[in-house]
């Protein structure tokens, strides 16, 4: 009985002529249980020869062994000797982590990167925010705590990283659009449509934005905008939105004077301003402020020297009344 369990019988020796007739009187039964034994022992004898097959040694070592364990080896030995040396730390500052400047030594460095979808946001500050210069490998890269670090970038919206080997990194950010400045308790906000606070207010290219001010004007920063819109040609005359009480705005105009808008019906008033300007030139007045808020009458405070003026005027001008018989 053989390994598989199969038992075999021992060959006997027959004539030519006679072993043909054995083999077509025994035919049936070797179709229905010689096959069987046959599979067995193929199963069995087969699974021996392939444990007993000799693969030559080339084929059976992985390709670039050497080279891994040799880079491994004088890795390793270079790192014990900086360590032990006191150096590592400059040799960190200025090749990298190690594991970082191996993998650069064998051709896997970040030696590229591309950066699409900027307009706000300069290029060198999209490298700094995610920690990018030439000690670090594309290899040890982790792309997920690259995205993770622009996102925390108020500026950026949402960002894609993905690396290209064996040494480009390609950066795609979506940048949150500047829409206004928002003037709260002192402190300048530079502010999304949505009125999402981007960021503290440090760069000057920002300048030239629309200024809301006060609490909750960065909510409204939309309505603002469409009372500008609605000043026409004294749009750039306007320099920013004050809303008070978080209910109706004042304008403050280029002249310091400021225009009172009703709570309702503010682009109206608006528009009577527009016609003012136009009509009697009220913003070349000496006029402290302009108040709209009434619908059927105007209201203005005059400057002091003005005031005092008027009241001069108002002395020297001869009453009315019934003359008086002499």
């Amino acid at each position: 009985m053989d390994g598989g369990g199969c038992y075999l019988q021992p060959m006997t020796a027959y004539p030519a002529d006679a072993a043909v007739a054995r083999a077509g009187a025994f035919q049936p039964r070797r179709h229905s249980s010689s096959r069987f034994k046959f599979l067995k022992i193929f199963g069995s004898s087969g699974s021996t020869r392939r444990r007993s097959a000799r693969i030559p040694l080339e084929r059976r070592i992985p390709r670039y062994l050497g080279t891994g364990l040799a880079l491994g080896f004088f890795g390793t030995v270079t790192f014990v000797g900086l360590l032990q040396g006191g150096h590592l730390d400059g040799f960190v500052n200025q090749y990298g982590e190690p594991h970082h400047a191996l993998a650069s030594a064998v051709g896997l460095g970040l030696e590229q990167v591309t950066i699409s979808g900027i307009a706000q946001v300069r290029e060198n500050e999209v490298l700094a925010a995610a920690g990018l210069d030439h000690r670090v490998s594309l290899a040890f890269l982790d792309v997920n705590d690259v995205r993770e670090r622009l996102e925390r970038v108020p500026m950026i919206k949402s960002a894609a990283v993905r690396k290209l080997y064996p040494n480009e990194l390609v950066i795609t950010l979506t940048e949150r659009e500047p829409h206004a400045l928002w003037q709260l308790k002192g402190e300048l906000f530079v502010i999304a449509a949505d009125g999402t606070v981007i960021d503290l207010m440090q760069d000057e290219r920002f300048v030239d934005l629309p200024l809301v001010v006060g609490d909750q004007a960065n909510t409204r920063n939309k309505d603002y905008l469409a009372l500008l819109e609605a000043a026409g040609p004294l749009k750039s005359r306007i320099r920013a939105g004050t809303l008070v009480s978080g209910r109706r705005w004042t304008l403050k105009m280029d002249n310091g004077m400021d225009v009172r808008l009703p709570e309702l019906g503010a682009a109206d008033a608006v528009a009577r301003l527009v016609k003012l300007e136009r009509e009697q030139k009220i913003l070349e007045k000496d006029v402290l402020a302009i108040d709209l808020r009434m619908p059927d009458r105007i209201v203005v405070r005059l400057t002091e020297e003005a005031a005092s003026a008027r009241a001069d005027a108002l002395k020297k001008k001869p009453m009315r009344g019934k003359g008086v018989d002499t």
